[in-house]
């Protein structure tokens, strides 16, 4: 079965919320997140990290590419491709282990490794919308 959600976030307090409502209806791990700069992929990102109850506090990793957070026993991934040149700078950094691990596995810039990928996979989007609202779309 598919999922096919759409949320609109009027200020930042909706955001954990609908993070915990995303949690609660995803079937995969691997979770693809897509948008403009600005449009809020860590700040969900890091919503979703808390929601899973990790102690640690989601950052983005756009410099150090992966961060890697412990919940429970297990991992969570937070990738961010917006620096890589290409699919082959990723994978020569390992991360096909890392998202096919069966861990949580949240991408951030997909583009540049997506026709690669293989599912399951849900693909989040999110668009900024007037007066400081975000669109947020799951399938």
């Amino acid at each position: 079965m598919q999922i096919n959600k759409t949320y609109t976030a009027h200020r930042l307090a909706d955001i954990n919320g609908i993070a915990q409502d995303i949690l609660a209806h995803i079937q995969h791990k691997l979770i693809l997140f897509k948008g403009e700069l600005g449009a809020g992929k860590t700040t969900l990102i890091k919503a979703m990290i808390q929601a899973l109850d990790s102690q640690d506090q989601g950052s983005s990793p756009s410099y150090a590419i992966v961060n890697e957070y412990a919940v429970n026993g297990d991992r969570i991934y937070h990738l961010d491709l917006y620096r890589l040149n290409d699919a082959e700078e990723a994978f020569q950094l390992g991360i096909e282990e890392i998202l096919y691990s069966g861990a949580y596995c949240f991408v951030e810039w997909p583009q540049i490794i997506k026709s690669y990928l293989e599912p399951p996979y849900h693909l989040i989007t999110l668009e900024h919308k007037e007066n400081n609202e975000r669109k947020i779309s799951i399938v």
